[in-house]
């Protein structure tokens, strides 16, 4: 067997937590880089209600993106652990039974969107104004699941073994075929007729399959035990394993997606700027969001090898190292939220309403980043150890139980939008507190594999 993935149950510990965060990080920032494009050619020669229709459309997607990155999470657990135990044996296996899962989710998810899209805006409250717009563009998304679903699985499976470059070099490709075809089929050039927002989200539909299809003749040709098999079957052991461990990612994402959802729905009833400051301000964020991402992801993949290998002595000092190197980023970055959060927003657009509101958000939500940031490390060292169960607990806590009530509330009276955005720290401080508390517990120390 060829030489295949990044063994980190030994050597430095930084240098791996950097050297796997870092592409992951490169690729997230890619994706951001490229919905910031993507908005700015919206927002530019579309207008505010093209913009509004994709800040309403994207947390449905991302309902279902939720779904599948809770189940390919399992399956990076699994390969991980597996992998550190250096049984390759049931590292094929997993991939061939996740290969199968995920294409009877993606089948039935893409079904499902496309026939209840129009029930899914109606319950959001969409604006008239901007209701067909966002209905004709959910559509055409939905139909991009299947390929958004399999390439993510292919990432998760590489990341698994330590691979987090290769996946990189996806997305690259991908991102720039989009970014080449945006503006081709949004306002039409040559040939191509001007499709309006629908043209956005068919580029990103094509961009999907032909990365999907690089991704899968990566692994053939490799002839790597990762290779997709021309025959998948389903082995009823890891599929028990994959339903223990990923069934709570999956509600954890859905039930993180729909809290969002709700959310959105709680700032459209403020109108059109709203839900445009929101969008842009949300896209800004993020990108202070993603190196706790990033290295939450690391940590959990670093401490899956090791738990798999028994050196849970590495796991302390994995969780330590990514906490240092986290809050320091994060802290750094979201001083920009505070200090110039206007100048942040002004490439997005040039309406003061929607940059008053987008401003607000950054201020308000800065204090969360670095509780966030906190909270991704911890729970990637317990996400590692298979039980999401723990962290499934936290995030239903945190969303339904403290953040939607909260900003229900606070919206109603004089805060307003304010209301909306302070439940946010709220709910991000008392997550970081019982993910830490369970941690130093130590009973991630008893793996589910």
């Amino acid at each position: 067997m060829r030489k295949f993935g990044n063994d980190m149950t030994k050597g430095s510990v930084p240098r791996h937590l950097f050297l796997l965060a870092t592409p992951m990080l490169l690729a997230n920032l890619l994706n951001l880089g490229y919905s910031f494009v993507n908005v700015l050619w919206v927002g530019r020669f579309l207008g505010t209600d093209a913009i509004g229709a994709i800040t309403i459309s994207i947390p449905v997607v991302f309902i279902y993106i939720g779904a599948a990155t809770g189940a390919t999470a399992a399956t990076s657990i699994l390969v991980s652990q597996f992998f550190g135990a250096r049984n390759y044996r049931m590292v094929a296996k997993t991939v061939n039974t996740s290969f199968s899962l995920i294409l009877i989710l993606s089948a039935l998810s893409c079904a499902g969107g496309i026939l209840f899209a129009d029930r899914m805006l109606q319950t959001l409250g969409t604006p008239e104004t901007i209701y067909p717009m966002a209905l004709s563009y959910l559509r055409i998304s939905f139909l991009n699941i299947p390929f958004v679903f399999l390439t993510l699985l292919i990432k998760s499976i590489l990341r698994g073994i330590g691979d987090s470059k290769t996946p990189l070099y996806f997305i690259i490709a991908g991102i720039a075929l989009n970014a080449a075809l945006d503006p081709l089929m949004i306002i039409g050039i040559g040939p191509v007729p001007a499709m309006g927002l629908n043209g956005a989200a068919w580029a990103s539909l094509i961009s999907s399959f032909v990365t999907l299809a690089l991704c899968a003749a990566y692994l053939r040709r490799r002839g790597s035990m990762l290779a997709i098999s021309r025959h998948l079957s389903i082995d009823a052991n890891i599929v028990r394993l994959i339903c223990r461990i990923g069934f709570p990612s999956i509600i954890q994402q859905s039930a993180v997606s729909i809290g969002m959802v709700t959310i959105t729905s709680f700032v459209n009833t403020f109108g059109a700027a709203a839900i445009a400051g929101f969008g842009a301000a949300g896209r800004i964020d993020s990108m202070v969001y993603m190196p706790a991402q990033s290295m939450g992801a690391a940590v959990s993949i670093i401490a899956a090898q090791n738990m798999g290998a028994g050196r849970f002595d590495r796991v302390d000092c994995v969780f330590r190292w990514a906490l240092l190197m986290t809050v320091c980023v994060t802290c750094f970055l979201s001083l920009f939220f505070v200090l110039i959060p206007d100048k942040l927003l002004s490439p997005f657009t040039s309406d003061s309403d929607v940059i008053a509101v987008g401003a607000n958000y950054l201020r308000i939500i800065g204090p969360a980043t670095v509780f966030f940031a906190v909270m991704y490390v911890s729970n990637g060292i317990i996400n590692g150890s298979g039980h999401t169960i723990v962290t499934l607990i936290f995030a239903l806590t945190a969303v339904w139980g403290i953040r939607v009530p909260l900003a229900a509330v606070l919206s109603k009276g004089d805060l307003g939008l304010s209301g909306i955005w302070i439940s946010y720290d709220v709910a991000f401080f008392l997550m970081m507190c019982a993910s830490l508390i369970w941690y130093k517990s130590g009973l991630w120390k008893k793996p589910v594999i």
